[in-house]
């Protein structure tokens, strides 16, 4: 008795093998290639996102890096895994969007020093640490800092407060505390430990969010990608 024959998978389904969606592709087929894009999104845009260190470019290097995949996706040899090849794309794309950016600051800088507008003197003169990100970034890592210090044993929160915020020595904690200074920097150095392992335990939970790819960023790229391959005749 013969075997069965098993169902062929959809397109779109995840089990979808990558070389019969990039010949589909190669033919025009834009749902085979919406497949490939949902499978890389995330890796390209934090790809790009970390390069280019801002949200709306990084997506914007990630769809052109997709069009310029699909344009030469026919000259794809498997040579490398198809994510590694996107990622050189990508990467390019970005690194080529960074230069760019980086001439057009270096004009606009020089306009801006010669400009007589108050305003932007004074954004010029300003510290970098007073700008509202930085500022933003460092309310939460303040936060992060004071959840973690409150969670510490009392006796060690203590001598954290007072050597660590507070800067008094340890013999003015000793003295304050009334204990031994040698139990001052025990405490110390056991508070910091403590505090290390909590916030890297912290940072390594939440590391996996990190310029987190969520589904609205998804949609919008593969519908920009899929608009344009229309326009220039990439889908049959």
């Amino acid at each position: 008795m013969g075997m069965a024959l098993q169902p062929a998978l959809e397109v779109g389904e995840p089990g979808t093998p990558e070389e019969a969606l990039i010949a589909r592709a190669i033919g025009g087929d834009g749902t085979a290639f919406e497949a490939l894009m949902r499978r890389h999104n995330q890796l390209l845009f934090r790809t790009a996102r970390s390069i280019l260190r801002n949200d709306s470019e990084a997506e914007d290097a990630v769809q052109e890096a997709y069009l310029s995949a699909w344009r030469a996706l026919a000259g794809y040899r498997a040579q490398s895994k198809l994510s590694t090849w996107l990622v050189r794309i990508v990467t390019n794309e970005a690194l080529g969007r960074l230069r760019r950016r980086n001439r057009a600051d270096v004009i606009s800088l020089e306009a801006a020093m010669l400009s007589a507008d108050p305003h932007i003197q004074t954004a010029l003169t300003e510290p970098t640490d007073r700008g509202p990100e930085r500022l933003l970034m460092r309310q939460q890592i303040r936060q992060m800092m004071e959840a973690r210090i409150d969670q510490l044993p009392e006796n060690f929160r203590t001598v954290f407060m007072l050597r660590a915020v507070e800067e008094m020595s340890v013999a003015e904690v000793a003295e304050a505390l009334n204990i031994p200074e040698a139990t001052v920097r025990t405490r110390f150095f056991r508070a910091r430990g403590l505090l290390r392992e909590g916030l890297a335990s912290e940072m390594d939970a939440t590391l996996g969010e990190v310029f987190s790819f969520d589904g609205p960023r998804c949609d919008r790229i593969v519908a920009n990608v899929l608009l344009r391959a229309q326009a220039e005749g990439l889908i049959k």
